[in-house]
């Protein structure tokens, strides 16, 4: 019999999978977003359909541990300095959105016909975006580190905090605790998470560098350590209660400031598409279709306050804070749906009685509605602004001195405007500044700013993939741009060519020469082919030199081949 199970969970999972990769076939043929696909395989082998999904289990620890290498991924990518350079946007737009949508969402529902409880336990689901979703479209897109993308990612957090609050609340009222006991379960969980940053804090200045760098001697088990790490640190999270989320986290965290992050993330970027594929299908698979018709016209109209109530309130917020329309804009798009936490917030007030079947099949349509929909709007984004950007200035505030987004037509001419200001952007700026030329450089890392300020070079903080960010830079007695940045941020890689860096400053009208990087032969054809006047491939050009070097250091005198002077002669 026990044999018998474990072949059928093996025929479901391998059903499941191929089911994904046809599904997800046509979608790609259809030029549609995998996401859609995979809620739509998840939809097609759930109850309502083909029924093929049955091991509940099996498939929802499949998915939580997606979520939690998700989330340890994305924590990857995060340091202190930058949470403390972002924080201010992350909080005031992360609670101003929830408490917009809350108070609009509530007297939307009140219009609907809903009492008063069903419409606040609805307002509140909308508040809700979804950070795994998000996160996945802008990984796919290598927007993650962008400005609008680290911003976006700051809010989220700050929603999933708001999220995770509201659920502990909900389930101390569930458990009969009344209201006192359920401020006193957010009190302990709130202690709780600091004792769980104070034990990060310590892992990080004491035991992460020597322990990772022990580790990295053998990759494979790097990587097992990598999962394991953030499948515990998710497990404590949900057993002190503020969730596998925020565990996983900061599990990724407490390895952000290690030397051997990238080769980690590089590694496990497979394993999350794959354990994603779960969260998806069961997401797809939970919605119950028999609940819905009912609630149609109610989920349209509720379905447009989140698609477009949602990222004017960001862009509004954003704007008066001082950041530029097209940040603003971008960022806002990726609160455009609601998330699968509203379903279980939802069903937890279900559970307790507060709320129908029928607010729960409310929620859910709206989810598939607004998740689907919002999928095109992130993967369009770029579109999308292009079409709105005439009529987005009302959000925008010139604000002098601002520490958000730097105004640069304020700022003096110079030889050289930098883009990129990693290792290798670093090496030619130090370089041309011996040759006495006057470098800006141009990043949106804070980091990366406050390491090029420090070594006396001037800077600005923004997005060098904002057009109108561009159309600020004093172009007009810059000898050259030099645009030492990873390949997908020129933009070459964009449907639409108007996003390459190139074209764009030359519609600007800037006349001076372009030396852009590029690492592959094919990429390097392509900027040459629009325009750009000096390609520059590191590696090629690092070898070139190197063999000058050994060139001239053979024909040197014994003395000067041994010093190793030839070097002085590599910038000529």
């Amino acid at each position: 019999m026990t044999q018998a199970i474990e072949g059928y969970l093996f025929y479901e999972i391998a059903a499941l999978l191929v089911l994904a990769a046809g599904v997800g076939f046509l979608g790609l043929m259809l030029r549609q977003p995998l996401i859609v696909s995979f809620i739509a395989v998840g939809i097609i082998a759930g109850p309502s359909v083909l029924d093929i999904a049955r091991s509940d289990q099996q498939i929802d620890l499949l998915a939580e541990l997606g979520i939690a290498v998700l989330l340890f991924l994305v924590g990857l990518k995060l340091d202190f300095q930058l949470v403390r350079t972002l924080g201010p946007v992350a909080l005031v737009t992360g609670l101003g959105q929830v408490a917009f949508t809350t108070v609009f969402g509530f007297l939307i529902g009140l219009a609907l016909g809903l009492d008063a409880r069903t419409a606040l336990y609805v307002a509140i689901a909308l508040t809700f975006s979804s950070t795994i979703i998000i996160v996945k479209l802008l990984s796919d897109k290598r927007e993650i580190d962008s400005l609008h993308g680290r911003i976006a990612l700051g809010f989220l957090i700050v929603q999933d905090i708001v999220v995770v609050i509201a659920m502990i609340v909900l389930s101390a009222i569930g458990v009969g605790g009344g209201d006192d006991a359920g401020f006193g379960d957010v009190v302990l969980v709130l202690g709780y998470g600091l004792a769980m940053l104070g034990f990060v804090a310590l892992f990080i200045r004491y035991v992460a560098n020597p322990l990772v760098e022990r580790l990295s001697r053998a990759p494979e088990l790097l990587v097992s350590f990598a999962i394991g790490w953030a499948a515990l640190l998710a497990a404590v999270g949900h057993y002190l209660g503020f969730g596998k989320e925020l565990g996983g986290l900061l599990a990724g965290v407490s390895l952000a400031s290690t030397p051997f992050r990238e080769a980690i993330a590089a590694r496990l970027s497979s394993l999350r598409d794959f354990l994603l594929l779960f969260f998806f299908i069961a997401l797809g698979a939970s919605l119950d279709l028999s609940v819905l018709g009912a609630s149609v016209g109610p989920a349209i109209v509720l379905s447009l306050f989140v698609l477009i109530g949602n990222p004017l309130i960001v862009l509004a917020i954003m704007g008066a804070m001082g950041y530029r329309k097209r940040t603003g804009f971008l960022a806002g798009l990726t609160v455009a749906q609601i998330s699968e936490f509203s379903l279980i917030f939802m069903a937890m007030g279900l559970a307790i009685g507060h709320v129908a079947d029928e607010a729960l099949g409310l929620v859910t349509l709206v989810g598939l509605v607004t998740i689907a929909v919002s999928t095109y709007m992130i993967t369009y984004s770029h579109w999308l602004y292009d079409r709105f950007e005439p009529v987005l200035g009302i959000f925008e505030r010139r604000l002098v001195d601002t520490p958000r987004e730097d105004a640069p037509e304020k700022l003096r001419a110079h030889d050289v405007i930098l883009f990129g200001l990693g290792r290798y952007g670093m090496g030619i700026a130090a370089a041309l500044k011996q040759e006495g030329w006057n470098i800006l450089g141009v990043d949106f890392s804070p980091d990366a700013v406050r390491a090029a300020r420090a070594e006396g070079f001037d800077v600005v903080f923004g997005d060098a993939t904002d057009p109108d960010f561009l159309s600020h830079l004093p172009l007009g007695r810059a000898k050259w741009l030099v645009m030492a940045v990873p390949e997908h941020d020129t933009g070459l890689t964009h449907d639409d060519p108007r996003f390459s860096l190139l074209r764009t400053m030359r519609d600007l009208g800037y006349r001076g020469k372009i030396a852009v990087a590029a690492h592959r032969a094919p990429t390097a054809e392509t900027l040459a082919a629009n325009r750009a006047d000096l390609v520059l491939m590191p590696y090629r050009d690092a070898a070139y030199a190197a063999a000058r070097l050994i060139v001239t250091a053979s024909e040197a005198p014994p003395d000067l081949a041994e010093d190793g002077s030839g070097q002085k002669d590599l910038i000529s």
